[in-house]
């Protein structure tokens, strides 16, 4: 009585605005709202597709899949008008523009997703089946086209480090989506029937297998391999908001603060590794770590003898004439003869408009900048390899936006053949202030741990920094929101390989393969069904 008198509310409710409120309760689901029965909006979308306007059938699917997205991603990416707003004067006037065309941009995938599958025309149970493998391939299209923007998935709902997040652990979070995609959207099968509410039961077995089997991982303790050697590490989080960097009187301030908190007494035995965020000091890491200058003498004396700085910076090469400026982790290390260098990394996924400028030419002439802190746009490092320092074991760099992509550390320990101990992440989260966008960050970055089974090291500005362990989990020690502080912790030990490590989206594409089997069945039959139609009307 209660599902019909809803099912009688929602068929006199105006689609847009139903589609609207299935893209706001699907944003709401995800950390740090984590309002779970909101996952009913993927169902309550599968059903507004299904009952498009029958005149225009691909039409009113795309446009109620479009208005999804829409609210969707209003919620979950609403945040990057901070960013905008740190140089009022030179960006303000973009952060309106922003938030639209971002949130009305990404939901082009979505609107193209529910278009596709409104042309299957897929009927009966199939149609949760369907639904996934489209939805799924067009998120996966989203995490690539362009660069990429896999922010905030269907399948990185579930928080980080719960007992169905380690399902990425399997699949990874593309493969995670479709199986989420696919087990909640059986609700909107409750009306069709016994069998439909028979597809309801399995699906809710599978998510309690999965929900047991990631809660048995959960217990099962992450124990040192023999004769491995502990590796401790300090991450320094100096709460300096992204204004205070573009005011020359606070650059000494904002030195002193990450040298007065490495400088910190320890409690045990010192760090072999100190961690500062991306973009840690305003300047670029050439001059501030140039030799003679009180800066790098700062530096110098804040480390430990032996302690290797990891650092996220700005920096500059090439010749005068053609100068090239790369987003970088920085590595030296303290010396008997002073601070010497032992690594560096450079960012080879940017972000567009933030990093780099797409069609910069036209754009620059518009009045578009990018926010970089830099005199221009940030060029392209090579492909990611795991950082190799003498003295510690490989790791991977990930600097902000690196974070967001399922198979990225994998990829390079694939090409280089060496598997990270453990990741760092440097990411410069001030840009967003004090909003719902640092939380999803750390939760999108818990995830890397997961699915590669190795730990994760994260340094921002202003939090949340975090000591991130192999099972995607937070410790209790980490510095939040606004918080001054470091984190002296051991760093965690990685779990052996996880299936997806092994694999990487084999599971998915294997998914998304028997969705497309699936839909080409139903074409076929229907094809079959009009030739005979057709054959029957001539006669």
């Amino acid at each position: 009585m209660i599902v019909a008198r809803l099912a009688g509310r929602l068929e006199a409710a105006p689609r847009w605005l139903l589609a609207l409120a299935a893209g706001l309760a699907a944003a709401l689901a995800h950390p740090p709202f984590g309002l779970l029965p909101g996952l009913l909006g993927y169902p309550l979308l599968l059903w507004l597709v299904d009952t498009a306007d029958e005149a225009r059938p691909l039409r009113s699917a795309f446009w109620r899949g479009w208005l999804a997205g829409l609210a969707y991603f209003a919620v979950g990416t609403w945040w990057i008008a901070e960013a905008f707003l740190v140089d009022i004067v030179a960006h303000g006037w973009m952060a309106p523009l922003a938030v639209a065309a971002m949130a009305g941009g990404v939901a082009l995938f979505w609107g193209a997703a529910m278009a596709a599958y409104r042309l299957i025309h897929a009927t009966g149970l199939s149609r949760v089946l369907v639904f996934a493998g489209v939805f799924a391939a067009f998120e996966w299209l989203r995490g690539h086209v362009l660069t990429g923007f896999p922010w905030n998935l269907p399948g990185e709902t579930w928080r980080a480090g719960s007992a169905m997040s380690q399902t990425a652990s399997l699949v990874g979070a593309y493969g995670l989506t479709w199986i989420t995609l696919a087990t909640v959207s059986t609700a909107a099968l409750w009306r069709d029937g016994r069998r439909g509410r028979i597809a309801v039961g399995g699906a809710a077995a599978v998510l309690a297998g999965l929900f047991l089997w990631g809660a048995v991982r959960t217990l099962d303790p992450v124990r040192p391999a023999p004769g491995s050697a502990a590796v401790r590490v300090r991450i320094v989080q100096a709460d300096v908001k992204q204004a205070a960097k573009y005011d020359p009187a606070h650059f000494q301030r904002i030195v002193e603060a990450y040298t007065g908190l490495t400088a910190r007494p320890y409690a045990g035995p010192p760090a072999d590794i100190v961690i500062w965020p991306e973009g840690a000091i305003p300047a670029a890491v050439n001059d501030y770590l140039a030799p003679g200058t009180w800066t790098r003498q700062a530096v110098e004396q804040a480390l430990r003898p032996g302690q290797v700085l990891l650092v996220g910076a700005y920096r500059y090469d090439g010749t005068p004439a053609d100068v090239r400026y790369f987003n970088t982790l920085v590595a030296v290390r303290r010396t008997a003869g002073g601070l010497a260098p032992a690594g560096v990394y450079d960012k080879h996924r940017l972000v567009p408009f933030g990093e780099f400028l797409p069609l910069e030419d036209l754009l620059t002439r518009l009045g578009v900048k990018a926010l970089v802190h830099a005199p221009e746009s940030f060029a392209t490092g090579p492909e990611p390899r795991p950082m190799t320092v003498a003295g510690l074991p490989p790791f991977q760099p990930l600097i902000c936006y690196e974070a967001l992509f399922p198979g990225f550390t994998r990829r390079g320990a694939l090409a280089s053949g060496v598997a990270p101990a453990f990741i760092v992440n440097v990411s410069n989260d001030a840009w967003f202030g004090r909003t719902s966008g640092p939380l999803q960050h750390l939760n999108l970055a818990s995830y890397r741990a997961i699915e590669e089974g190795a730990p994760v090291l994260r340094s921002t500005p202003t939090g949340v920094s975090a000591v991130i362990s192999a099972l995607g989990q937070v410790d209790a020690g980490a510095l939040r929101l606004g918080h001054t502080g470091v984190i002296d912790a051991v760093v965690p030990q990685r779990q052996s390989d996880t299936l997806y490590r092994r694999l990487g989206d084999i599971p998915f594409l294997v998914m998304v393969f028997s969705s497309a089997l699936v839909s080409l069945r139903i074409r076929v039959v229907q094809t079959l069904k009009t030739r005979q139609n057709g054959m029957k009307g001539k006669a």
